[in-house]
């Protein structure tokens, strides 16, 4: 079954362009070491919550946005394999040195898929 690696992160809106450069990279890496998808998507219906919601989550900052982002694999198994070879990337690995004070607030986790349509 699918599996799925998630993330939840607040950008600020003035770093989102230098964001977005980020992910393509990281989308060209992920894809090529054999990811079957790789998402990333900005925030527009997003509500405050009292207990739970995204913002609190994250810790929004006032002039953030929230992004929610998504690679899949075929199996877990096969998740490591590339998360390995992700990780070992020089591509990544160059644009991870240079890793805004945001990332700190990053949100992630791997999710085995139960229910698929």
């Amino acid at each position: 079954m699918i599996y799925v690696d998630g993330f939840v992160l607040p950008v600020p809106e003035a770093e989102f362009e230098a964001y977005v450069k980020m992910t393509k990279i990281a989308r060209d890496v992920w894809m090529e070491h054999g990811a079957l998808s790789y998402v990333e998507a900005r925030a527009d219906d997003v509500p405050d919550g009292v207990l739970t919601s995204f913002p609190l989550a994250v810790k929004q900052e006032q002039g953030e946005t929230i992004v929610f982002s998504w690679v899949t694999y075929e199996s877990r198994a096969q998740r490591d394999e590339v998360v390995k070879k992700v990780m070992n990337d020089d591509r990544l690995k160059q644009s991870m040195q240079e890793m805004p004070a945001y990332m700190k607030r990053l949100i992630y986790g791997g999710f085995e898929v139960f229910v698929q349509a």
